[in-house]
């Protein structure tokens, strides 16, 4: 069992409370139980008003509202397989698909990136020159494998006409449409994100490429390597599903492995005791540092880290994970309201490292590890007849660790 979710930052879970106004919200019925018909389709109310980015302008499509909303969406179908929730998110894919530089039009598409073609890429600032790109390329490649995989694993759709209808003539039929998802995912991975971004030539980790204006030859920080390895994990995914491409399949698994490989059992993370004697983990923004990470990035790097351990196909282990919430639960978490600033529970820093009130939805994952600190977790940012969120990441995250609990029983 797995699901496609992705990457947080503190802006996209508070910005979304503001970016809704006066528009549904999201409501908790009960934080036990199962998850309840109320909290489904206070979700499916709440995405039915939203509107997808018209551009990738400061990574709206990566860690932005839009990003974040396709990635809850895709994890909320994963878990309760309404098909308007999909239809949601193919509207989403359709518009991200449609806004890739060598696919839109000027001003939004068109512009010469630094490797001197029009890449099939999302740059997320067209104004510097030249025109850069990183991890980010990894999240819309995500989503449009991530919708053809949800697609393609759901057989009854397969030869029906996709609801919302054909505005960009991707496909008529929800298989025609996660045929054309995939490709096109294949087409920007090939074309870009292997050709000349990455370079993998040192046993497949990740690292930019020597001539890249961004971190050139640097190894991709940790949160950038999830943003991929979301991209990896789906396009295996749908390709398993069609047996199409094996050797295609084979590359992409080996990627992934290494970057799950480099962090687990290449030195990328420290195991450590905390105070209250728990095993937990420190690591840090990109090697060679391996201790305190910033809890912005090192939200981001939990939700990677879990998506890879749902998927089960990549060795990650529950007993691998727990250090994770041990190290959210027993060294982050420093009181009510009062969360540090890095993973190894610091709170003297700034910007991505400055102590928050509120809990990055990226570590709602780990509730599923620490049953005891569930509620705490979940009560820190959500509450049962509030007023509800506006934060799909958050919410998405409460429900998918919600239905883990009673599967669990």
């Amino acid at each position: 069992m797995r699901g496609p979710f992705g990457t947080y930052t503190l802006g996209a879970f508070f910005g979304g409370l503001l970016f809704m106004g006066a528009k549904a919200q999201m409501k908790v019925s009960s934080f036990d139980g199962p998850v309840t018909k109320e909290e489904l389709k206070s979700f499916n109310d709440y995405v039915a008003t939203l509107k997808p980015a018209t551009d990738n302008k400061g990574n709206q499509w990566v860690q932005g509202h839009s990003g974040e909303q396709t990635k809850a969406m895709g994890l909320i179908y994963q878990m309760a397989g309404q098909q308007e929730t999909l239809d949601h998110m193919l509207r989403f894919c359709d518009a991200v698909l449609s806004e890739r530089n060598d696919l839109a039009k000027a001003p939004v598409g068109q512009h010469k990136i630094w490797t001197g073609g029009i890449d099939p890429v999302w740059p997320n600032d067209v104004t510097k020159k030249p025109i850069q790109t990183g991890g980010g390329e990894g999240d819309p490649v995500g989503h449009l494998a991530s919708c053809a995989y949800l697609i393609l694993n759901t057989g009854k759709l397969h030869n029906q006409k996709v609801t919302i209808g054909d505005p960009h003539k991707y496909g008529v039929t929800y298989m025609d449409r996660a045929k054309t998802y995939l490709k096109q995912a294949d087409f920007s991975m090939s074309n870009h994100i292997l050709k000349r971004l990455l370079d993998l030539s040192n046993g497949n980790k990740m690292y930019f490429a020597k001539d890249s204006p961004y971190m050139g030859g640097k190894p991709v920080p940790w949160n950038q390597q999830m943003m991929f390895n979301y991209a990896f994990m789906n396009l295996c995914s749908a390709h398993r599903i069609l047996n199409d491409n094996p050797e295609l399949l084979g590359k992409y698994k080996s990627i992934l492995t290494a970057s799950i490989d480099w962090f687990f059992h290449g030195g990328g993370v420290q195991t450590k005791k905390s105070k209250k004697g728990s095993t937990v983990y420190d690591w840090g923004y990109t090697m060679p540092r391996t201790t305190g990470e910033d809890s912005n990035h090192g939200a981001l790097d939990v939700a990677g880290f879990y998506r890879t351990y749902i998927d089960g196909n990549y060795g990650i282990t529950a007993d691998q994970m727990k250090p994770f919430a041990n190290m959210f639960v027993d060294v982050m978490t420093l009181g009510k309201e009062k969360y540090a600033g890095t993973v190894d529970g610091k709170t003297d820093g700034d910007g991505h490292a400055k102590p928050t009130k509120n809990i990055r939805s990226g570590y709602l994952f780990l509730a599923e590890f620490r049953p005891d600190a569930y509620k705490s977790m979940m009560s820190a940012d959500l509450s049962v007849g509030g007023k509800g969120t506006g934060s799909a990441d958050g919410f998405s995250r409460f429900l998918w660790v919600k239905n883990q609990r009673m599967k669990a029983k």
